[in-house]
């Protein structure tokens, strides 16, 4: 049973008892998953960026958008309109086979993995983690990297605040530390 349909089944109304809510409905659930990439520093060396771009295809599965310079920032190097990054949205089941992913191949591979930070919630029931390479997902192959990337996840909730947001991740099954 995939995520999606674990969430309705089962998640939602532990969630629902967990958080002392009425109704179904309000339950927080997943509205979508967040992945960038920042290229600054590789647009210095090179003008073909067209690998990080097929990686990160690779990893959602969809065309991700090459984000540019809003303004130009001397101390920096950069002009207007340069290439600054690589961002894409995956919502609906997608977000949620994302997550599934996430928690049952990519955090398992990252070495001297100890548990999810509980500081990285936004307060508003958001949570981003960072990962220094992103050879840790399965779909890319190391020997056809050149250029070591990192890579920014946002998983996006519906909750109001961090409460509400940690109890939905927390149940779906994300590894967070124990707190002391």
């Amino acid at each position: 049973m995939s995520l999606y349909e674990r969430m309705k089944t089962e998640v939602a109304p532990e969630v629902q008892k967990e958080l002392g809510l009425k109704s179904l409905m309000a339950v927080p659930r997943i509205e979508k998953v967040k992945i960038n990439v920042g290229i600054g520093t590789l647009t210095k060396h090179t003008k073909d960026f067209s690998e990080v771009v097929n990686n990160v295809s690779k990893i959602t599965g969809q065309k991700p958008v090459i984000t540019k310079a809003k303004i130009a920032v001397s101390n920096f190097k950069l002009r207007k309109g340069m290439p600054v990054g690589i961002t894409t949205t995956v919502r609906g089941r997608r977000a949620y086979d994302m997550v599934e992913r996430l928690i049952a191949v990519v955090l398992p591979r990252v070495r001297d993995f100890r548990g999810l930070p509980l500081k990285s919630f936004d307060g508003q029931g958001n949570y981003n983690i960072g990962f220094k390479e992103a050879l840790v997902f399965p779909e890319i192959n190391p020997d056809d990297v050149t250029n070591v990337h990192g890579i920014q996840i946002t998983i996006v909730t519906s909750a109001k605040n961090d409460e509400g947001g940690m109890a939905l991740l927390r149940k779906i099954g994300f590894p967070f530390k124990k707190e002391l």
